[in-house]
């Protein structure tokens, strides 16, 4: 009778040492929504894997990206997102490119991150609680 008690036992402190799930804010939520529909609207095209996309089917793909990583807590901030979903191929690790216009290709990431800091600046408090 005692083995149940002693496997249930084992199982609570192996729970017990893992770290708690990672919460998302709602101001971060609020950011990658914005940079979700910044994307989409953007009329820009993104190269992933050699291959470029319209604003639209990137959208898309890094909805999908965020969505796994939300199932797995791993996109608790905006800086996470853009790392984690929207920087990098997660298969060849290249780096995602954009190109509006016929200016030259940048990183995914300086893209964002130079969006998500002129969000931050527009809101009224700075973009901080």
């Amino acid at each position: 009778m005692r083995r149940p008690l002693i496997r249930l036992s084992a199982a609570a402190a192996l729970c017990a040492s893992m770290p708690a799930s990672a919460q998302q804010d709602p101001q971060a939520r609020q950011e990658i929504a914005h940079l979700l529909d910044f994307v989409a609207q953007s009329g820009c095209q993104f190269n992933r894997n050699g291959s470029w996309h319209d604003s639209k089917a990137a959208r898309d793909h890094l909805q999908d990206k965020y969505a796994y990583l939300q199932r797995r807590s791993l996109a608790p901030t905006t800086q996470a997102f853009i790392e984690r979903a929207a920087s990098e191929s997660s298969f060849s690790h290249k780096a995602y490119q954009v190109r509006c216009g016929n200016a030259q290709p940048i990183t995914s990431a300086q893209w964002l991150n130079g969006e998500l800091a002129r969000y931050r600046a527009a809101q009224p408090d700075g973009g901080h609680e």
